[in-house]
């Protein structure tokens, strides 16, 4: 059976991009708040790329794991 391994750049992909649409459209996906991303879910996050990034964010934020954020953030962000 094949380990599994998840992918890190991921989490620098969510760290350096911005919501494209919406309420909060320019702000980093690591930066959105807890209750829009809970309204997301609710309404299904879009398909693709972009979707599993905010799922990933949702899934970070809920189980309190904020620290991962901004530890990558501190790391990896572009400064631009």
């Amino acid at each position: 059976m094949e380990e599994i391994r998840p992918d890190s750049k991921i989490l620098v992909d969510i760290v350096n991009t911005r919501m494209p649409f919406g309420k909060h459209k320019g702000v980093l996906l690591c930066d959105l708040p807890p209750y829009y991303l809970e309204w997301l879910s609710t309404q299904g996050f879009p398909p693709g790329k972009l979707g599993m990034m905010l799922s990933t964010v949702y899934e970070i934020k809920t189980n309190g794991l904020n620290t991962i954020l901004q530890k990558v953030k501190a790391v990896y962000s572009n400064k631009s």
